[in-house]
């Protein structure tokens, strides 16, 4: 599975909605609206947004985003938003050349994944001071766009994945729920002696996004893959060539396949018995279930869990989300602002989850009603111990080596030690990029 299928097929899963009409309109620059020289500081006040606001975006998400728009023009009548839709596959490109050539929109929205690469770049304005409180974020989701202690982006929605298994498969076993990778193991070992083929679903594409399973298990055993002052890769410590060890074991004794389930082959795989256990599902596959098997299935057969602690207890969980960007050279620095303010407000992310599912950032929106039910408060615990992806703008890069290494473990090739080992000397050789 491409990774691009990965991020679009999660953002569909995710909005639990069908395609929409798109807005489309030109990228050129409105003659009309306030302005503001690029680079210069702004401070945003509480006044009404005017003029024009160039807004691209990505994914699924921009379809309803209009939706939002009409809400904002309500206390903002003197705005006007004008969106883009540009293929999520090609947007990096097309953003990191608009810096370069100065033809920049107003407002940009970036995936957790991509936030990094496009920071790196230079062309996007810190988050004015005072415009929110960042302890009103889950730290994780605010952390990913900090560098040098400078935010560069706003918050806008976040999801955190979870462990998702059949109750009835579990129950027919004597399964106990995992809660730490020695349970997780057992009930593994407990689901295969009851005849379940492959117990345990991993992401074994072998590429980033394996590594950024691996690094949840990693973290749990107290490792990391990069310092903490992002200086430099710390892929083959002790602790992680454990947590590797662990992760490729649970392959290698049979209680997890090395060849599947592939991204969309998750539901039919778990649907028909081949696995009884998703390891860090994103939470749209309850979606997906329910789709193949028909409503109500997941609440017969599926129970949520947030993801097994390491052997000291510590829980690290994989999240991502999405955040507001402001280029440095918008021409409407002070409208960008404000719609991404308006955004972030508890009442407004709501709002965006009745409209597209997509998950709140501030954590005090999730105390509305809405916001009830299993899946979702297993997905606010994991976004209590969420962890960031390395804050590096090569960690594709390097987070591909580490997948692919993963898989000559796996298959039996090399030891835990020496993949990683490969893994630190590719890393070291790429570099940071920042």
């Amino acid at each position: 599975m491409q990774k691009l299928s990965r991020r679009t097929a999660a953002l569909t899963g995710t909005a639990l909605v069908a395609s929409a009409a798109l807005i489309l309109t030109g990228c050129g620059r409105a003659d009309d609206g306030p302005t503001t020289d690029p680079g210069d500081s702004v401070t945003i006040d509480d006044a009404p947004a005017e003029g024009v606001v160039e807004i691209w975006t990505q994914g699924a998400d921009g379809a309803e985003l209009p939706q939002m728009f009409e809400k904002f023009k309500a206390d903002n009548p003197d705005v006007e938003m004008r969106m883009t839709e540009v293929p999520a596959e090609e947007f990096q490109s097309k953003m990191t050349a608009a810096i370069t050539a100065g033809t920049v929109p107003d407002l940009i929205y970036a995936f957790t994944e991509s936030q990094s690469a496009l920071i790196a770049t230079g062309g996007f304005d810190p988050v004015p001071d005072g415009l929110v409180n960042e302890t009103d974020f889950f730290e994780s989701i605010w952390d990913n766009s900090v560098y040098d202690g400078v935010a560069y982006g706003v918050p806008w929605y976040a999801y955190a994945t979870m462990t998702m298994y059949r109750t009835d498969l579990a129950e027919a076993a004597g399964a106990t729920a995992p809660t730490d990778w020695a349970s997780l193991r057992a009930f593994g070992e407990d689901l295969k002696a009851s005849g379940v083929e492959f117990p345990l679903a991993l992401y074994v594409a072998y590429d980033a996004y394996t590594a950024r399973q691996f690094q949840s298990f990693a973290i749990q055993n107290g490792g990391a893959l990069i310092s903490d002052d992002l200086s430099e890769w710390t892929i083959n410590s002790p602790e992680n060539v454990e947590a590797l060890e662990y992760w490729s074991g649970l392959i290698k004794d049979g209680l997890a396949s090395p060849d599947g389930p592939a991204f969309l082959d998750t539901v039919p795989w778990t649907s028909t018995g081949k696995n009884a256990a998703v390891v860090d599902a994103g939470p749209w596959f309850a979606a997906w279930f329910d789709d193949a098997n028909g409503t109500g299935w997941v609440d017969e057969n599926l129970t949520f869990l947030e993801g097994a602690a390491g052997p000291g207890g510590q829980k690290a969980t994989t999240v991502g989300g999405g955040s507001w960007f402001v280029p440095t050279d918008s021409s409407n620095k002070d409208a960008a602002w404000k719609f991404a303010r308006f955004m972030s407000e508890p009442e407004n992310q709501v709002e965006w989850y009745r409209i597209f599912k997509n998950m709140p950032a501030v954590s005090a929106a999730w105390d509305d009603p809405a916001l009830e039910g299993r899946l979702l408060d297993t997905v606010r615990l994991g976004l209590e111990s969420g962890v960031n992806l390395p804050k590096v703008s090569t960690w594709t890069q390097v987070g591909t080596v580490i997948g692919e290494q993963m898989e000559r473990v796996v298959r039996g090739g090399i030891s835990a030690q020496e993949a990683l080992d490969a893994a630190q000397q590719q890393a070291e050789s790429i570099g940071m990029g920042n």
